[in-house]
């Protein structure tokens, strides 16, 4: 795999600063994305930035919105979704989009939402406009077993693709409440493994994780051949809120459900008045990651409202001490 190594990526990666004039998208007109805009999948193609970003009106079903950039920043929006609610177990809503390109196919993974069961499923495109939905992927599984969550029903969100095979097979990590991880020979059939064996669940006592970990964007493959996954993590509030940061995993490829190295502290946290205000408040929410122009973004929702991105140019250091 060392060919496919990124130059560019090492553990931890950052350090990543909020862009000071977030939210770079927010809710416009009165129609599909006028209540809100947020948690974007993001990709590079054709030497731009492409969003696809989730959106709904005050109905809260969301849609899934395209917008396009060439400095990843400023962002020109297609009128409609690109992609919609059309069958039942998506009713309510094809939510929290998450994207790789592998040899010009897109994978979309996104939650279709019932109001009863959140299930990750599965769209490919090859132009990032017309997609093919392919259904729930997981059926069976419950990502909040570990824990519990209070309900039978399936649940399973937060699929992120290894955009490069592993001895033949490729891989994926998805899951909220814990972290599962799941093999594919064709990117289209998914064999996940036993709801049992997560290879995260929530974090200690005091720690950023404590109430619930998720996938985040895809993961790369670092410097020195490593698998380098970003993941959103939770804490619950005494009152009932959340608070939503970010962190990061490090995995041996040639094991990758066993965790080399992890932060522990985030990456990424609320700070601004529009991470700490909004639908559900106190929210950093990390699903698009692209390395553009020598430089890291990553795209995240604020407080399931707003749409901001944080970067990391090549070079920064955490700190100057001994340059």
């Amino acid at each position: 795999m060392s060919h496919h190594a990124n130059a560019h990526a090492e553990f931890p990666l950052g350090p990543f600063r909020p862009y000071e004039q977030n939210p770079i998208l927010s809710p416009r007109g009165d129609g599909w994305e006028s209540g809100n805009v947020y948690n974007p999948a993001a990709v590079v193609k054709d030497g731009k930035v492409v969003l696809l970003y989730r959106a709904h009106a005050d109905d809260i079903v969301s849609h899934v919105g395209l917008a396009t950039s060439e400095d990843g920043i400023n962002f020109e929006r297609h009128p409609d979704p690109v992609l919609s609610p059309t069958q039942p177990y998506e009713e309510f809503g094809a939510e929290d989009p998450r994207v790789t390109e592998i040899d010009g196919t897109y994978y979309l993974t996104y939650t279709g939402w019932d109001r009863k069961s959140a299930q990750l499923c599965l769209a490919t495109s090859t132009d990032l406009y017309t997609w093919t939905k392919h259904g729930p992927l997981f059926p069976e599984f419950n990502t909040f077993l570990p824990q519990g969550n209070g309900q039978d029903a399936p649940w399973s969100k937060a699929g992120a693709i290894l955009p490069v095979p592993i001895d033949g097979r490729y891989l994926m990590y998805f899951g909220e409440g814990s972290i599962y991880h799941a093999w594919s020979e064709d990117l289209i059939h998914w064999k996940p493994c036993s709801n049992d064996e997560p290879l995260m669940v929530p974090t200690g006592p005091g720690t950023f994780g404590e109430f619930l970990v998720e996938v985040g964007p895809p993961p790369v493959i670092t410097n020195n051949g490593l698998i380098l996954m970003l993941h959103n993590a939770a804490v619950k509030n005494p009152d009932g809120s959340v608070r939503y940061s970010c962190g990061q995993l490090l995995f041996d490829p040639a094991d990758p459900a066993t965790i080399l190295a992890q932060m522990n502290r985030p990456w990424l946290e609320p700070s601004t008045y529009e991470d700490t205000h909004g639908l559900v408040s106190n929210v950093t929410f990390v699903e698009g990651l692209v390395f553009f122009k020598d430089t890291w973004f990553a795209y995240y929702g604020q407080s399931d409202s707003t749409l901001g991105v944080a970067t990391y140019k090549v070079g920064d250091r955490y700190s100057s001490l001994g340059s």
